[in-house]
Protein backbone atom coordinates (compact mmCIF):
# COMPACT_ATOMS: atom_id res chain seq x y z
CA UNK A 1 0.00 0.00 0.00
CA UNK A 2 1.60 3.22 -1.18
CA UNK A 3 0.39 6.79 -1.37
CA UNK A 4 -1.54 8.23 1.55
CA UNK A 5 -0.71 5.24 3.68
CA UNK A 6 -1.63 6.18 7.26
CA UNK A 7 -5.00 7.01 8.75
CA UNK A 8 -3.77 7.16 12.35
CA UNK A 9 -0.41 8.45 13.58
CA UNK A 10 0.12 7.84 17.29
CA UNK A 11 3.01 9.55 19.07
CA UNK A 12 3.73 7.84 22.38
CA UNK A 13 4.75 9.41 25.67
CA UNK A 14 3.67 9.94 29.25
CA UNK A 15 1.07 12.55 30.26
CA UNK A 16 1.68 15.00 33.06
CA UNK A 17 3.90 18.01 33.61
CA UNK A 18 6.58 15.96 35.35
CA UNK A 19 7.21 14.10 32.09
CA UNK A 20 7.38 17.16 29.85
CA UNK A 21 10.64 17.31 27.89
CA UNK A 22 11.73 13.79 28.88
CA UNK A 23 13.35 11.44 26.37
CA UNK A 24 10.43 9.02 26.58
CA UNK A 25 8.09 11.72 25.21
CA UNK A 26 9.71 12.12 21.79
CA UNK A 27 6.61 10.58 20.20
CA UNK A 28 4.53 13.40 21.67
CA UNK A 29 7.01 15.97 20.30
CA UNK A 30 6.67 14.59 16.76
CA UNK A 31 2.87 14.47 17.01
CA UNK A 32 2.88 18.11 18.15
CA UNK A 33 5.14 19.09 15.23
CA UNK A 34 2.79 17.38 12.77
CA UNK A 35 -0.23 19.10 14.29
CA UNK A 36 1.46 22.49 13.84
CA UNK A 37 2.23 21.70 10.19
CA UNK A 38 -1.33 20.62 9.49
CA UNK A 39 -2.80 23.50 11.50
CA UNK A 40 -4.64 20.91 13.60
CA UNK A 41 -5.55 21.28 17.27
CA UNK A 42 -5.33 18.51 19.85
CA UNK A 43 -8.50 17.99 21.86
CA UNK A 44 -8.85 15.50 24.69
CA UNK A 45 -11.34 12.79 23.77
CA UNK A 46 -12.23 10.82 26.88
CA UNK A 47 -13.78 7.97 24.87
CA UNK A 48 -10.24 7.04 23.78
CA UNK A 49 -8.37 8.50 26.77
CA UNK A 50 -6.25 10.37 24.25
CA UNK A 51 -5.56 13.79 22.84
CA UNK A 52 -6.69 13.70 19.21
CA UNK A 53 -6.13 16.11 16.31
CA UNK A 54 -7.76 15.69 12.91
CA UNK A 55 -6.00 16.84 9.75
CA UNK A 56 -8.31 15.88 6.91
CA UNK A 57 -8.44 12.10 6.77
CA UNK A 58 -5.34 11.77 8.97
CA UNK A 59 -5.80 11.50 12.73
CA UNK A 60 -2.98 12.37 15.12
CA UNK A 61 -3.13 10.83 18.58
CA UNK A 62 -1.30 11.20 21.88
CA UNK A 63 -2.54 8.46 24.24
CA UNK A 64 -2.99 9.75 27.80
CA UNK A 65 -2.78 6.29 29.35
CA UNK A 66 0.93 6.37 30.24
CA UNK A 67 3.43 4.67 27.98
CA UNK A 68 2.95 1.04 28.99
CA UNK A 69 -0.80 1.14 28.23
CA UNK A 70 -0.65 3.19 25.02
CA UNK A 71 -2.11 0.37 22.97
CA UNK A 72 -5.48 0.67 24.72
CA UNK A 73 -6.21 4.03 23.07
CA UNK A 74 -4.73 3.02 19.73
CA UNK A 75 -6.54 -0.31 19.62
CA UNK A 76 -9.92 1.03 20.70
CA UNK A 77 -9.79 3.89 18.20
CA UNK A 78 -8.59 1.67 15.35
CA UNK A 79 -11.21 -1.02 15.95
CA UNK A 80 -14.04 1.52 16.22
CA UNK A 81 -13.12 3.30 12.98
CA UNK A 82 -12.06 0.10 11.19
CA UNK A 83 -8.47 1.27 10.69
CA UNK A 84 -6.21 -1.60 9.65
CA UNK A 85 -2.96 -2.16 11.58
CA UNK A 86 -0.87 -1.26 8.52
CA UNK A 87 -2.69 2.09 8.39
CA UNK A 88 -1.39 2.99 11.86
CA UNK A 89 2.02 4.57 12.45
CA UNK A 90 3.40 4.42 15.99
CA UNK A 91 6.14 6.94 16.84
CA UNK A 92 8.41 6.03 19.75
CA UNK A 93 11.70 6.89 21.38
CA UNK A 94 14.62 4.46 21.02
CA UNK A 95 17.52 4.41 23.47
CA UNK A 96 19.40 1.98 21.20
CA UNK A 97 19.78 4.65 18.51
CA UNK A 98 22.04 7.69 18.67
CA UNK A 99 20.31 10.96 19.34
CA UNK A 100 18.44 12.07 16.23
CA UNK A 101 18.77 8.84 14.21
CA UNK A 102 15.52 7.66 12.64
CA UNK A 103 14.37 4.11 11.90
CA UNK A 104 11.15 3.57 9.97
CA UNK A 105 9.86 -0.02 9.65
CA UNK A 106 6.74 -1.70 8.28
CA UNK A 107 6.62 -4.36 10.99
CA UNK A 108 8.61 -6.32 13.54
CA UNK A 109 8.88 -7.04 17.22
CA UNK A 110 8.54 -4.43 19.95
CA UNK A 111 12.30 -4.42 20.51
CA UNK A 112 11.76 -4.16 24.26
CA UNK A 113 9.75 -0.93 24.06
CA UNK A 114 6.73 -1.28 26.34
CA UNK A 115 4.62 1.30 24.57
CA UNK A 116 5.10 -0.38 21.20
CA UNK A 117 4.49 -3.77 22.84
CA UNK A 118 1.13 -2.50 24.12
CA UNK A 119 0.20 -1.19 20.67
CA UNK A 120 1.08 -4.47 18.97
CA UNK A 121 -0.86 -6.44 21.56
CA UNK A 122 -4.02 -4.35 21.20
CA UNK A 123 -3.81 -4.34 17.40
CA UNK A 124 -3.23 -8.10 17.45
CA UNK A 125 -0.25 -8.17 15.09
CA UNK A 126 3.38 -7.15 14.61
CA UNK A 127 2.47 -5.84 11.13
CA UNK A 128 2.29 -2.28 12.43
CA UNK A 129 4.52 0.45 10.96
CA UNK A 130 6.66 2.29 13.47
CA UNK A 131 9.04 5.24 13.48
CA UNK A 132 11.79 5.05 16.08
CA UNK A 133 13.51 8.31 17.03
CA UNK A 134 16.92 7.94 18.62
CA UNK A 135 17.24 9.54 22.05
CA UNK A 136 20.84 8.55 22.71
CA UNK A 137 21.65 5.43 24.64
CA UNK A 138 23.56 4.18 27.59
CA UNK A 139 26.66 2.08 27.06
CA UNK A 140 24.43 -0.94 26.51
CA UNK A 141 20.78 0.09 26.27
CA UNK A 142 19.74 -3.56 26.49
CA UNK A 143 20.93 -3.56 30.10
CA UNK A 144 17.44 -2.97 31.42
CA UNK A 145 16.77 -1.73 34.90
CA UNK A 146 16.88 1.48 36.83
CA UNK A 147 19.72 2.94 34.76
CA UNK A 148 17.79 2.66 31.48
CA UNK A 149 14.55 3.77 33.13
CA UNK A 150 16.30 6.79 34.58
CA UNK A 151 17.76 7.57 31.17
CA UNK A 152 14.48 7.49 29.23
CA UNK A 153 12.65 9.43 31.93
CA UNK A 154 15.44 11.99 32.10
CA UNK A 155 15.29 15.34 30.36
CA UNK A 156 17.35 16.37 27.39
CA UNK A 157 20.33 18.54 28.23
CA UNK A 158 20.60 22.06 26.89
CA UNK A 159 23.36 20.92 24.53
CA UNK A 160 21.07 18.24 23.07
CA UNK A 161 18.08 20.49 22.40
CA UNK A 162 19.13 21.73 18.95
CA UNK A 163 19.83 18.18 17.78
CA UNK A 164 16.54 17.02 19.26
CA UNK A 165 14.58 19.78 17.52
CA UNK A 166 16.20 18.84 14.20
CA UNK A 167 15.35 15.17 14.76
CA UNK A 168 11.71 15.96 15.56
CA UNK A 169 11.44 18.03 12.38
CA UNK A 170 13.02 15.25 10.29
CA UNK A 171 10.67 12.71 11.85
CA UNK A 172 7.72 14.91 10.85
CA UNK A 173 9.26 15.19 7.37
CA UNK A 174 9.42 11.38 7.21
CA UNK A 175 5.73 11.06 8.06
CA UNK A 176 4.79 13.65 5.44
CA UNK A 177 6.90 11.90 2.80
CA UNK A 178 5.30 8.56 3.64
CA UNK A 179 1.87 10.13 3.25
CA UNK A 180 2.77 11.74 -0.07
CA UNK A 181 4.96 9.08 -1.68
CA UNK A 182 4.55 5.87 0.31
CA UNK A 183 6.34 4.16 3.16
CA UNK A 184 9.10 2.73 0.96
CA UNK A 185 10.16 6.19 -0.19
CA UNK A 186 10.31 7.45 3.39
CA UNK A 187 12.27 4.39 4.52
CA UNK A 188 14.77 4.80 1.68
CA UNK A 189 15.38 8.41 2.58
CA UNK A 190 15.32 8.42 6.37
CA UNK A 191 16.72 5.02 7.35
CA UNK A 192 20.20 5.83 6.11
CA UNK A 193 22.95 6.65 8.54
CA UNK A 194 22.96 10.19 7.26
CA UNK A 195 21.15 12.97 9.05
CA UNK A 196 19.59 14.00 5.70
Amino acid sequence: MEGSCFRLVAGLGNPGREYDHTRHNVGFFVADALARRFDAQFVHESKWNADVARAGELVLMKPMTFMNLSGESIGDFSHYFKIEPDEVLVIIDDAALPLGRLRLRRSGSDGGHNGLASALMHLGTEQVPRLRVGIGGLGDPRAAGDSLTGHVLGKFSASERAELDEAVNRAADAVELAQASGLAAAMNRYNSNETN
